[in-house]
């Protein structure tokens, strides 16, 4: 009988413990770490051997902010991302090609253009998916996610007149005569056609979700965070994520950010303190899923200038942005969540919600003083020094949007926000001399899913010209790591299960083909994930490993 299940050796262990300590071989059972070698062959046996062959093996990676959900469903739909792309045409052709294989009436959904990018250098308008589709409701979505397009059908099935007014937290575009041009600004406008659009049904939507956890899993990543649950489709989107943790079709650990509409009045959580939401969750899952935060919007996207700055945008001096919220009402929502134990997680783009959203948490943290809460601020990507520092005084997290420096660095700086700004995106050097532990994220589907990237971007911050934006605000990959991995899991309220390679932590674990601490930094995004591991078992392989 062997005394652990696993033994893992000749490998080249970044435990990231308290002293980063590097060793060469560990043991497994029951899904836990039960022992940690220097040595890269321990002499002892085990039911499973698995050999790595000096590959490097780190604590599976924690992506704190993403949305599994968003990207599994984009997965079943056109492609309009800027790589495919150039221009409105092309948009078109694709919108073409997808009526031939659509009966009439049936929904035509796109994803991913980016107005900045295109030839044409602004969105899509109503008359142009008119032309190419105008026996089917076309809607296709801004690669933030904060904006869309929809043609004369989708406005006719959604009971949209010329004379609409516009509805709170969003407006719609219209032309130079006043007629609506068919785009859609923010949430609160795009609901409007979100409403009518038939819904999948939870397995439909499970079974994408299986898709694309299993994109997920080959990045190395083993904790995820969905920050968005109900976005869209409200309780419909728990009730997937629930089902696919329910039937194994999703094997990541998952956090539920939970849009603060589920958990107010008339929400399938009303009146709910946070322990049950949080108890309801891991009942329903199996214990396979948690509650992370409450979730709420302060302000919108910096590319779309919708993002709430304290100075104008750079090229256009007459828009500053909108805050989502009145600030005494976020403040009065804030505390009611506050008080009933969520801890919450407010996105943040501009530097004028930032400074908003800290107002509410420290407004709410003097009239229910509470140790430990763990606040968050989702992007933060235009902080001030001086904003940094209230968050570092009142326990407030960030999680970084860091790859906006790569894919709109170079627009930040000459269109939206001009140099100053933007060499301080994402201020990561002036976060860690504070002393604040930090996480990083993709925000999946807005860029790729890749931890690595986003250490990559960390590390470097160049641009996708190649040239680097805010070299003072670099940090070392030691640190861009540990913000995807330990750090992550203590944003998590996890740093005693997992986050570090340690005895009694559970054994979630990324093999690397290369060490991201040593290799040439510009090779960081290049490495390849050879393996992930979930409790001791191997969910994602690109070779067989093992003896």
């Amino acid at each position: 009988m062997t005394q652990f299940d696993t033994i893992i050796k000749n490998a080249h262990i970044l435990t990231l413990d308290p002293s980063s300590t590097v060793a060469g071989s560990l043991a497994v059972s029951e899904g836990r770490i039960t022992q940690v070698w220097k040595e890269r062959d321990p002499g002892v046996d085990a039911e499973h051997v698995i050999d790595l062959q000096g590959k490097t093996l780190i604590p599976g990676f924690i992506d704190t902010h993403n949305h599994l959900l968003m990207y599994s469903q984009y997965l079943d739909q056109i492609n309009c991302t800027a790589q495919l792309n150039r221009n409105v045409k092309d948009i078109q052709s694709r919108i073409e090609e997808e009526t031939k294989h659509k009966e009439k009436g049936e929904w035509i959904i796109g994803w991913g253009y980016d107005d900045t990018l295109l030839a044409e250098k602004r969105h899509p308008t109503r008359a142009e998916l008119d032309a190419v589709a105008p026996d089917h409701p076309v809607l296709i979505r801004h690669i933030s996610s904060h904006f869309a397009v929809v043609n004369s059908f989708a406005l006719e099935l959604a009971e949209i007149p010329e004379d609409i007014q516009d509805p709170k937290a969003g407006h719609l575009g219209r032309d130079e005569s006043g007629k609506l041009d068919g785009v859609l600004h923010e949430f609160g406008a795009m609901k409007l056609v979100d409403d009518v659009i038939p819904d999948y049904t939870v397995e439909e939507l499970a079974s994408l979700i299986e898709q694309g956890a299993n994109d997920y899993l080959a990045q190395g990543i083993t904790t995820n965070s969905d920050a968005g649950v109900g976005l869209v489709k409200g309780f419909l989107e728990y009730k997937a994520h629930v089902k696919a943790l329910a039937e194994n079709k999703n094997p990541l650990k998952m956090r539920f950010l939970m849009l603060h509409h589920l958990l107010g009045e008339g929400g399938p959580f009303a009146g709910m303190k946070a322990d049950e939401v949080d108890q309801r969750i891991q009942q329903e899952t199996a214990g396979r899923a948690r509650l992370d935060s409450a979730k709420l919007f302060q302000d919108g996207s910096i590319q779309g200038l919708t993002g709430a700055l304290r100075q104008p945008y750079f090229t256009r001096p007459e828009l500053s942005g909108e805050l989502s919220h009145d600030q005494d009402a976020f403040n009065e929502e804030v505390l009611d969540l506050h008080t009933r134990g969520f801890r919450i997680a407010t996105h943040g783009n501009g530097d004028r919600a930032i400074g908003s959203i800290i107002d509410a948490y420290s407004s709410a943290l003097q009239q229910e003083p509470r140790h430990h809460h763990r606040h968050r601020i989702e992007h933060v990507q235009t902080a001030t020094i001086k904003d940094l520092q209230q968050m570092k005084m009142n326990g407030i997290q960030a999680s970084f949007f860091i790859n906006h420096v790569y894919y709109w660095g170079d627009r930040h700086r000459d269109i939206f926000l001009g140099e100053e700004r933007a060499n301080r995106l994402n201020p990561l050097k002036e976060a860690e001399e504070l002393g604040m532990k930090f996480t990083l994220h993709s925000d999946c589907p807005i860029t790729p899913i890749s931890p690595l990237f986003s250490i990559w971007a960390a590390v470097n911050r160049v641009t996708s010209s190649g040239e680097v934006l805010g070299e003072a605000q670099r940090i070392d990959a030691m640190t861009a790591l540990k913000s995807m991995t330990i750090w992550g899991a203590r944003l998590n309220f996890e740093e005693e299960e997992k986050g570090s390679i340690e005895i009694g932590k559970a054994a979630d674990f990324a093999v690397l083909d290369q060490d991201p601490t040593t290799c040439d930094p510009m090779e960081i995004k290049d490495i390849e994930v050879e393996a992930t591991y979930i409790d001791g078992k191997c969910v994602f392989s690109r070779a067989e490993l093992g003896t």
